[in-house]
């Protein structure tokens, strides 16, 4: 078969009936559709057919499945397992975003939220909302970096999939628009081989209200993944890129597999991939690995 046709939902959401129900959609369009190959019981099977592209696939799954907590990721079988995977952090790799989270220490996190929001839907530019954000921190001091990161928790297959990958000889790398402080750490949790990100100025004591500069931004992310697969002597269609917000766009376009996951509407509606209810384990499925294959998220 030309293409396959990965589903994938959180534990036990996806039934026999289900993907039954997608490969008939797929059939009455006119696709040859084989049997479904289950990777996960339950959780994620890919179903090999010819006769559509990805994204017409794409679509007429999402239309069969409307209101069924499952994700849908069309793509050529050949090259499914990437070499170098490039991950933002906040909200992606960590289910908060810790500038918002430092700034409760100030009494801010109402405010810098919203500019968080904005500036992760597109609506801002993010190196101006990034240094707005910082400058409202100015004074704080940095015992609250420490509250804030006690407090971060990592995304539901996070360790997962970067310990899978990893394994499998796939170099791993953080792209954030966040922070060095929060980035070491996570880097290290996951066993991610680099990290990549801002760093806050402070003065011994407390925040000097500044970010060094060059910003870290959505063209740096994009730099970085054509560097590493460079340094790696990798294609771009040997990587994968995901996040949620407007400054990943660019890595997630120019990946071999771009994924929008979780991610605000400006990117869910661009990106060609994107997970909405399944973990991060979800990337792992999407490459074709089994349940066998996964190493522990814990």
């Amino acid at each position: 078969m030309s293409h396959v046709l990965t589903l994938i939902a959180p534990p036990g959401a996806l039934s026999r009936n289900i993907a039954a129900e997608v490969r008939d959609a797929l059939a009455a369009l006119g696709a040859h559709v084989d049997a479904a190959d289950w990777l996960a019981p339950n959780e994620a099977a890919d179903l090999p057919f010819s006769g559509l592209d990805p994204d017409q696939a794409t679509a007429v799954a999402r239309a069969a499945l409307q209101a069924q907590p499952v994700d849908a990721i069309a793509q050529g079988p050949e090259g499914r397992r990437k070499a170098l995977l490039i991950a933002d952090m906040d909200s992606t790799i960590v289910t908060s975003e810790t500038l918002d989270e430092l700034a409760a220490y100030a009494g801010l996190k109402e405010r810098v939220a919203e500019i968080t929001r904005r500036s992760m839907n597109g609506e801002l530019d993010f190196a101006a909302a990034l240094r707005e954000r910082v400058g409202m921190l100015k004074g704080l001091s940095l015992e609250a970096l420490e509250g804030t990161w006690k407090r971060t928790e990592l995304m539901p297959g996070a360790r997962a999939l970067v310990r899978t990958m990893a394994a499998n000889g796939a170099y791993c790398a953080l792209a954030s628009g966040g922070f060095t402080f929060f980035t070491g750490r996570v880097a290290e949790l996951c066993g991610f081989h680099s990290h990549h990100s801002n760093v806050l100025l402070d003065d011994g004591a407390a925040l000097t209200g500044s970010v060094e500069e060059p910003v870290f931004d959505r063209d740096s992310k994009l730099a970085t993944l054509k560097s590493l697969a460079a340094s790696n002597g990798l294609p771009l269609s040997a990587t994968m890129a995901v996040g949620d917000g407007a400054n990943d766009l660019a890595m997630i376009g120019a990946a071999g597999l771009g994924v929008a996951y979780r991610a605000k509407p400006v990117v869910a509606n661009a990106a060609r991939a994107r997970v909405d209810h399944a973990d991060l384990r979800a990337l792992l499925y999407a490459q074709g690995y089994r349940a066998a294959e996964i190493a522990s998220d814990s």
